[in-house]
């Protein structure tokens, strides 16, 4: 996004770039979903019975004597649908899902998350954990289940002498950030300020210093971590191994995870960040060269590029665009090597790269208040790892957007290699590290009459696009035929439905990028 916006792009031509194209406003508002899901105070009377359903969908009630014994366990609160706060809770990022849960448990501690889990493996009930509420599936809330909301958990923990973070899981991104730039050190995180870290890490983790410092989960020194039994377990390298590799990459298929622990790494000097946006007839050109820039490219230097729709309430006209998002984390110096190159895409009708501080390359839009991009937007997104960028790839691409609806946001792509590639793909449950790309769709609109039409034509359109890839991001889209499921965790599969069988046998945390166990109760 900083390329965008700090292009001057408008909101809904952004909207994509929390993926690709980074940010470039301040850290001054780290938190502005805070006031969007904010604490409210009293609860009405609980009913005589409750209505709610299993995760196989059958129906299950519960009783007032249960329910009152689990407020009384809490230190959060407990919120039925009657109840002030419900209906923000409920929601997500993505205006498209509107569900309705039976109950939420609004966790304010480790013990908070144990009782919500017992309860929910004791009824059985269909179960959404819900950390940032960033949620693009929308695999964070249900219908009729329990959601364990963990956004009330903001606590950060910064040891500057063993350069290590403990945050908890309702942290976002932006938050992070600022607290380990405050002491001149940064861990690799994703590009959208407003994503919360507890997904993001689960499943992966890509951001602009993955191809220097690798995936956020590779930078995980230790989880604090409650299983569908409501045990907690310390989780790293020599305690619970197993484990510690599934967390790295394999979702939140193991249980919720209460507290990350992160090695931090110095990077205090500016980094030499921006964008650069070109006329879409500059399309072909410009994405070859990126390819061809990307392919000899150092760690330090983060590329991203994407064909994206503008509605022209920002500084460019109403228009389809090509623009390359650029980030060198090295010293400022350094990277100015690459610009001459940069410069042989074309003629560009903006530039916004220059020296800046890390937080302003990496937060911006997302990260201001009020938002510039708001939660509520109707949005699909669809994504895939590519190997090769065939001219076959290209004219598709080029060709989407040209007969495409005008809500289509962005299609984009985005190289991976560096230190993610060095790491053996069976060393974490993050197995597509060979990956060369990272390639993603992405619909929006406001209009929420249209939910399923535009739904459906981003699947179609998606269905000319997936021949070219093999597995995909599961933080994009958790939601997976079985095929693609395993095409995203190749040999590592196996071992993780064998972790899945040992610790959530009876598949109480399935709203994921779901590895369905062997076992049944």
């Amino acid at each position: 996004m900083p390329v965008l916006q700090s292009l001057g792009h408008d909101r809904r031509a952004t909207l994509g770039r929390r993926h690709f194209l980074g940010a470039a406003a301040a850290v001054a508002a780290w938190l502005p979903v805070r006031s969007l899901w904010a604490d409210v105070s009293g609860s009405s009377p609980i009913p005589s019975e409750l209505a709610a359903v299993s995760g196989d969908g059958k129906p299950v009630t519960l009783t007032a004597a249960e329910l009152k014994e689990l407020r009384a366990e809490l230190t959060g609160k407990l919120l039925l649908a009657q109840d002030a706060g419900y209906d923000q809770a409920r929601r997500v990022w993505n205006g498209s899902i509107d569900r309705h849960p039976a109950l939420i448990v609004r966790c304010e501690s480790r013990d908070d998350i144990v009782h919500a889990v017992q309860f929910a493996s004791a009824h059985s009930l269909l179960t959404a954990v819900k950390g940032g509420a960033h949620s693009l599936s929308g695999q964070s809330t249900c219908d009729g289940g329990l959601i364990i909301d963990l956004s009330p958990m903001r606590g950060i923990e910064l040891d500057r002498a063993r350069r290590r973070a403990r945050a908890q899981p309702g942290v976002l991104l932006a938050a992070l950030d600022g607290e380990c730039q405050s002491a001149g050190l940064v861990t690799p995180l994703g590009t959208a300020a407003d994503t919360g870290i507890a997904g993001l890490t689960l499943g992966g983790g890509q951001g602009r210093l993955m191809r220097k410092l690798g995936l956020s989960c590779d930078n995980v020194i230790s989880f604090e971590l409650v299983t569908a039994d409501g045990k907690v377990h310390n989780v790293s390298a020599t305690d619970s191994p197993e484990l510690f590799w599934a967390l790295r990459g394999g979702g939140g298929n193991f249980g919720v995870v209460s507290s990350f622990e992160y090695q931090l790494h110095p990077l205090a000097h500016p980094v030499l960040a921006g964008g650069r946006m070109y006329p879409i007839s500059q399309a072909r050109e410009v994405i070859r060269g990126l390819v061809d820039m990307a392919a000899a490219a150092p760690d330090e230097l983060y590329l991203s590029g994407a064909i994206l729709n503008a509605s022209g309430e920002g500084r460019m006209p109403k228009g389809t665009y090509i623009a390359v998002e650029f980030v060198y984390s090295g010293e400022p110096s350094a990277g100015e090597r690459f610009l001459p190159t940069l410069d042989k895409l074309g003629k560009p009708l903006n530039d916004t790269i220059a020296a800046k501080p890390y937080v302003v390359a990496q937060n911006g839009p997302t990260g201001a208040s009020p938002p510039a991009l708001p939660p509520g937007l109707g949005v699909y997104v669809r994504s895939g790892f590519v190997q090769t960028i065939p001219d076959k790839f290209i004219d598709e691409w080029i060709r989407a957007f040209k007969e495409g609806p005008p809500w289509l946001d962005e299609i984009g792509l985005g190289p991976i290699g560096g230190q993610v590639a060095r790491v053996k793909p069976d060393a974490t449950a993050y197995w597509n590290r060979a990956a060369q790309y990272e390639f993603i769709v992405i619909g929006a609109w406001t209009d929420h009459s249209q939910d399923a039409r535009n739904i459906a034509a981003m699947r179609d359109l998606w269905k000319v696009f997936e021949p070219f890839t093999q597995g995909y991001y599961v933080n994009t889209e958790p939601s997976a035929t079985e095929s693609r499921l395993k095409a995203t965790y190749g040999d590592n599969y196996a071992h993780l439905v064998r972790v899945k069988d040992r610790y959530d046998p009876k598949n109480l945390f399935r709203l994921n990028a779901n590895i369905p166990p062997t076992t049944r109760a």
